[in-house]
């Protein structure tokens, strides 16, 4: 298993104290769950990290660790050999020690379109659901959060957090290997300041009771930040896809943004508006030399972008913002 206790520190000087006896008892579970993957295996590469001391560290503009001339190129060559066993890397970009990382998606592009609309993160403690490897979890630590934690069951991801955290240190951010579904029932007033789930709702068979989940995570006043595929339409417009939608098999409910915005309202959230809508561009989820799998570009008719290869309408993503 590894090491939480400086989480578990963190934690206890919060108000979320009451929940690290649970928090330790359930990830101990969870590592003792592990029965397949490569969870050891990249343990072990993190121990083959080449030591490099970082002389800077820019979580602000981009999530940037260290200088080129922190490093040799040998060095350099070899730290990328080994982060290239994690590929494939979805979510970044990231750049340590002059070694850039070009991930499938640019995640500082949809960061850059929902900072200027959120509650400002200075000393809040903040969640971020279904985090991927945790890039948007760097960048609000730049933007002053408290403690951001940041919870996806996969295993890889886990491990990409775990590389850029060996060289950024002991930040006040983490990655727990959890879904939603470990989190308490309700944090009531000890809840979290500001709640992220982007990129989750359409995966859920259930997303009204997965708004209100979000909801009692939140604390009375805090703040959600929810970020899902839409489809054009009025509050009553909602999307199921008969099959696929963009080659994906786990998508099931696409509401348009007033349809969201009516559905945030109905389980008690104030003040609902949308921010954000945005279609996504093959320049912003592409295949990379780290991620050299398939990409949206594949996923879209080739004769219009517009659509996706089963006739529906390309992937188009909302950000509305809510307090509980």
């Amino acid at each position: 298993m590894m090491d939480f206790a400086p989480l578990f520190a963190q934690l206890s000087a919060t108000r979320l104290h009451f929940w690290v006896d649970a928090l330790r008892a359930g990830l101990t579970q969870r590592f003792a769950d592990y029965t397949h993957g490569e969870l050891a295996e990249w343990l072990e590469l993190q121990q083959k990290l080449p030591t490099i001391a970082a002389s800077t560290i820019d979580l602000v503009s981009a999530v940037t660790i260290g200088a080129a001339e922190d490093c040799d190129d040998a060095t350099r060559a070899h730290l990328k050999e080994l982060l290239m066993t994690l590929h494939p890397w979805r979510k970044g970009p990231y750049t340590l020690f002059g070694l850039d990382i070009d991930t499938e998606w640019r995640s500082d592009w949809k960061w850059d379109r929902l900072l200027p609309h959120i509650t400002p993160l200075e000393n809040r403690l903040v969640l971020d659901v279904g985090c991927g490897n945790a890039y948007h979890g760097w960048r609000m630590v730049g933007a002053g959060a408290k403690q951001v934690i940041g919870i996806d069951p996969s295993q890889k991801f886990l491990m990409q957090f775990q590389c850029i955290k060996h060289y950024a240190g002991e930040l006040p951010v983490h990655l727990l290997p959890i879904g939603i579904e470990y989190m308490p029932d309700d944090m009531g007033k000890h809840g979290f300041d500001t709640v992220f789930s982007m990129g989750v709702l359409y995966h859920r068979k259930s997303p009204i009771e997965h708004i209100q989940h979000l909801k009692r995570l939140l604390r009375p006043g805090g703040e959600l930040v929810l970020e899902t595929l839409v489809v054009n339409g009025d509050r009553e417009t909602v999307f199921v896809p008969p099959g696929r939608y963009a080659q994906m098999r786990n998508v099931w409910f696409l509401p348009s943004a007033l349809a969201l915005e009516h559905w945030l309202t109905r389980c008690g959230f104030k003040n609902v508006r949308t921010v954000d809508i945005n279609q996504t561009s093959i320049e912003e989820q592409r295949a990379t030399p780290w991620m050299t799998f398939h990409s949206l570009q594949d996923y879209l008719d080739p004769n219009d972008l517009n659509q996706t290869v089963e006739g529906h309408l390309a992937p188009t993503r909302a950000i509305v913002i809510a307090e509980a």
